[in-house]
């Protein structure tokens, strides 16, 4: 089953508990600031307002708390796997409620830069699973709607406006 929402990729699994989900951002800044904001998850409360906590664990490592518009929190450990400076690539790993990975791709777009991601995750918190075929594009629409706010909170984090990107 695949849903698009807001021109994002949207797909889950067959057995309903696995999602991938794929976008991009267009950031009106240089790629190398975008980058360098991504890779600073200790700031990524200040500027995306579902991220509501990260708790250190390690120099590569750390908790975070999400929450979006639906009235469920996830707890997420994350480690960076993989940061490639030159090429502006950030690959974490994702562990609890939440297991799998998610991938930030910087890349140079006209003035600005363009921000790939990628996330292909597992739901682990079990009272979420027994509800993702039922309530499944509402979680995908949940996530789509994180993902805009992360796009407008990063952008006004940079100070560019919306229209420039």
């Amino acid at each position: 089953m695949i849903w698009a929402i807001a021109g994002d990729n949207v797909i889950a699994d067959r057995p309903g508990k696995r999602f991938r989900f794929q976008g991009d951002w267009r950031v009106a800044a240089p790629p190398e600031k975008v980058f360098g904001v991504l890779v600073c998850p200790d700031d990524y409360p200040r500027w995306w307002p579902q991220v509501r906590e990260v708790t250190r664990t390690g120099p590569d490592a750390g908790v975070c708390r999400f929450r979006s518009v639906l009235p469920f929190e996830l707890r997420v450990g994350v480690t960076e796997a993989r940061r490639d400076e030159e090429a502006r690539v950030l690959d974490l790993a994702l562990t609890g409620d939440l297991d799998g990975r998610l991938r930030w791709t910087v890349t140079p777009r006209g003035p600005g830069a363009r921000v790939a991601w990628e996330q292909d995750t597992a739901l682990r918190k079990p009272v979420l699973r027994r509800l993702t075929r039922p309530l499944g594009p509402l979680f995908a629409a949940n996530h789509a709607l994180m993902m805009r706010a992360g796009l407008r909170g990063l952008r006004a984090w940079l100070g560019v406006h919306l229209d420039d990107g």
